[in-house]
Parts: C-alpha cells; sequence; structure tokens
C-alpha cells in the first residue's frame, strides 16, 4: 500500500484515449497530501476554496459538515483507479465505499475539467 506524508504534490490524471494503446496525462493538478489524522479531519473545513486536490489517505468516505463550498469526490483504490466520482453539498455524509483506499476532494466541477471520472488511473507525485 502506498504511504504518503501531509505536504504538496501533484495529481496526474490518466486516461486510454480513443484507440490509444497507452495511457496519456490529461491533466496535471497541484495537490495537498493529508495523510496524519489530524490532516486528514480537517481536510478542507473552513476553507472559501483549493487550488487544485487534496488528497485523503487513507479514507473510503468523507462528510461536508461545517464546509463551505459544494465538492467533487473522488473514490481510488489501491492501485489509484477512480471507482467513483461525487459532488456533494455542504453538511451531507459521503457512505463508505468498500473498495476505497484513498479520496479526493476538489471544488465542485473541477474534476469534470480534468477528465477525471471513474476509471481513470491517478499519479500522485509526493512527499
Amino acid at each position: 500500500m502506498t504511504r504518503w506524508r501531509d505536504g504538496r504534490g501533484r495529481l496526474m490524471v490518466r486516461h486510454a484515449g480513443e484507440g490509444a494503446q497507452e495511457a496519456q496525462d490529461v491533466a496535471v493538478v497541484p495537490l495537498e497530501i493529508a495523510a496524519s489524522y489530524r490532516a486528514r479531519t480537517k481536510g478542507l473545513l473552513g476553507r472559501d476554496g483549493i487550488d487544485g486536490a487534496m488528497l485523503l489517505s487513507p479514507a473510503n468516505s468523507v462528510h461536508t459538515f461545517r464546509m463551505r463550498i459544494p465538492i467533487d469526490v473522488a473514490y481510488l483504490d489501491r492501485r489509484l483507479t477512480v471507482i467513483a466520482v461525487r459532488t456533494m453539498r455542504p453538511g451531507r455524509l459521503g457512505l463508505p465505499r468498500i473498495r476505497a483506499r484513498h479520496v479526493l476532494e476538489a471544488e465542485a466541477g473541477a474534476m469534470a475539467g480534468w477528465g477525471l471520472v471513474a476509471g481513470a488511473r491517478v499519479v500522485v507525485e509526493g512527499s
């Protein structure tokens, strides 16, 4: 299992193009990594926005209580393949995803712009 430390990094969204044999980068996104219990529990709470995305690891669910903005949530399996992407308004409780090992959070609408959909693979570079 991949382990990261709290800090900054880059998220690269990959998907196979039409008829392509190899995966291609479609987006490189600034990333905040929340790997400690303290960082994961704080997450995006109390923020008015985020530049890029936040990775919560390990995690298989999130909530948006006390959040100020709607967020996109992507659930990742242990191979960093996207299981599902959901948009959550403030004050919601997301159900745990059984196969999820990591969760990505971003401002609502951002993930669609990056091409982040179920089945896409991501690469995380960070501390």
